[in-house]
Order: structure tokens, then C-alpha cells, then sequence
């Protein structure tokens, strides 16, 4: 066995707990953003992927596109089936067509979800009871079923009815989201489109038909961080490759730049070993890092893994 070998044997076996970090975290800046362009371009392009599906099941249309995601992006993961299903029963072009009235896209949302066989009534649920009622019937809407949704051990501010409530009405203000998201350069423009609030009925209500103490039910800088990560970079960068837009590559590149770092515990298990992390450019390569080549012991086709054994190649023939 040469240097070479005996040197990816050793990496793999410390693949899990992160061993190559300390190598990283020595490189100058110059060598770790190659290193982390690299990570970005393959974690963007294992994205696009997604999106392309999204895209080819919404027949070519963009907004559509813009809308899955959104509903992808907008919960927890446990529950990201049960956002998808529901786009789906309640298409973009329904709610455009309705969205000049706000409690029918807030009933269309809550209907359709099936969540509101959940909970008590008052007169806001009985109200949207209503309204869905007459639009089910208009739009050949079929409810899902409550149970397609995991709502234990969710954070309040994440629960699925706050979540549906911030949608609707988000989807209300402005028909050209889609647009807006691609014109969106930094973390500010990020809150100022998807930080919203729900309508005045969630002041007071955690739930439905269950009033509560008064506070504004907002989508938080720290989601709209996320939404910014995980839909507007990918989108840009999506859309950028479907219409050979250059600039609008960059665009997702320098947002990545500009929004603040994720911290998890793949981040921090790097940082043990040193590495920094100062953006979200740096925490998504990070995590392309740890989850599609340290955990599946790839150290041979990772940048980290064969800047190390070029070193040990060429250390060894000298």
C-alpha cells in the first residue's frame, strides 16, 4: 500500500467525525473559497434538480415553480410532503384568482389543508368553513387529511396553521413574487419580501377558535434567513441555467455571501476542528461537505480529500 492509500484509509476512517477539518481550516482564503466554490456549484446543481422536477410538473411554468418551492421551503421538513400536497390541490392560479380577497385565500389555504377539522369553532373558522365550502365546489378542490400532518414537537412559531396563515398572506400582497425573488441582492431585500405577518385574527390566536395572548404572527428574520438560503439562491441560480442568464448566477452566488451563516450541528462540529463559517455561502458548502461526502466516506472525489492526497502523492515521489 503507498502513501496515497494508506493516506485515503486514514481519511475515511476519520470521515465521520470530520478529521481533514484541521487541513481545512489552514488553507489560505484563497484555497478554502476554491475549495467552498466547488462545494456551492455541486450542492447548487444537486438543487436545480429539485427544482427541475418542480418545474417540468408545473409544465414550464415559472410561477408555479416559484409557488411549490415556496410551500417546500415554508415548514419543517417532517411536514414537507403535506406543504406539496397542498400546492398542488390549490394551484397558483387559483389563488391569483382570488387574492384580492384575503379570507378566501386564507380559507382555501386552511381548507384544503384539512386542518381545521382540528380545532373549535369561532367565528373566523366559521367564516372560512364558509368560504371554502363555495370554493371547493368552484375549484373542484378535494381536502386533504388532517393526519397527513405532523404537528407534536413542532415549535410554535413553525407549527403548519401559523405557517398557512403567513402564506396566505403573503400570496395576497403581491402577484409578482416570482419577479421579486429574482431581484432580490441581499438579506434586507429578503425580509422586506417574505417577512410578513398574519392577518389580524392571529394576533390573538395560536390556533383556531382558541384565543390567546396578543402578538404579531410574523414570519422572523431567522426563517426568512432560511427561505433566502434555501429558495432564492437555488431559484436564481435554477432559473439562471434555464434562460443562460450569467448575472443572475453571480446573483445567487453573492446572495449566498451576504446572508448570515447557518448554525447547526454540522457547522459547529466544524468549527471544532477550526473552520470558520461566515456565511451562508460557507455553511451550505460546509453542509454539502459533511452530508454528501464525509458521511458517505467519498474522501476521493471530495476537494478537501484530493488536495490531501496530492500532497501525500507528492510528498511520497519526492
Amino acid at each position: 500500500m503507498d502513501a496515497a492509500e494508506r493516506m485515503l484509509e486514514r481519511l475515511r476512517d476519520g470521515a465521520a467525525t470530520y478529521a481533514c477539518g484541521g487541513f481545512l481550516a489552514q488553507l489560505d482564503d484563497l484555497q478554502r473559497t476554491e475549495i467552498f466554490t466547488a462545494l456551492i456549484f455541486d450542492r447548487l446543481k444537486r438543487k436545480m434538480e429539485m427544482v427541475d422536477r418542480l418545474r417540468i410538473e408545473a409544465a414550464d411554468n415559472w410561477n408555479q415553480t416559484f409557488y411549490l418551492l415556496y410551500f417546500r421551503t415554508l415548514g419543517d421538513r417532517v411536514n414537507q410532503q403535506a406543504y406539496l400536497e397542498l400546492a398542488r390541490r390549490v394551484p397558483y392560479k387559483i389563488v391569483l384568482r382570488e387574492r384580492l380577497a384575503p379570507l378566501a385565500v386564507e380559507a382555501l389555504f386552511f381548507g384544503a389543508s384539512g386542518l381545521l377539522e382540528l380545532y373549535a369553532d369561532d367565528e373566523h373558522t366559521l367564516a372560512l368553513r364558509d368560504r371554502f365550502a363555495h370554493l371547493s365546489v368552484k375549484y373542484n378542490i378535494l381536502p386533504m387529511n388532517a393526519s397527513a400532518w405532523v404537528l407534536t414537537e413542532i415549535r410554535p412559531a413553525n407549527h403548519p396553521v401559523l405557517r398557512l396563515a403567513q402564506a396566505a398572506e403573503f400570496f395576497t400582497r403581491d402577484e409578482f413574487v416570482m419577479g421579486r425573488t429574482m431581484g432580490c441582492r441581499n438579506e434586507e431585500m429578503i425580509r422586506e419580501l417574505f417577512c410578513v405577518e398574519a392577518s389580524p385574527y392571529w394576533r390573538t390566536h395560536h390556533i383556531p377558535g382558541a384565543a390567546s395572548d396578543e402578538s404579531p404572527k410574523r414570519i422572523g428574520n431567522f426563517k426568512a434567513n432560511i427561505i433566502g438560503i434555501n429558495l432564492v439562491a437555488v431559484l436564481q441560480f435554477a432559473y439562471s441555467v434555464y434562460t443562460d442568464n450569467e448575472a443572475l448566477r453571480d446573483s445567487a452566488l453573492t446572495l449566498l455571501e451576504r446572508l448570515r451563516a447557518e448554525d447547526n450541528r454540522f457547522t459547529r462540529a466544524w468549527r471544532e476542528h477550526g473552520v470558520r463559517n461566515r456565511s451562508a455561502f460557507d455553511s451550505q458548502a460546509l453542509l454539502q461537505l459533511a452530508t454528501e461526502y464525509c458521511a458517505k466516506g467519498r474522501c476521493a472525489e471530495c476537494p478537501v480529500g484530493r488536495r490531501i492526497l496530492g500532497r501525500a502523492k507528492t510528498a511520497a515521489d519526492r
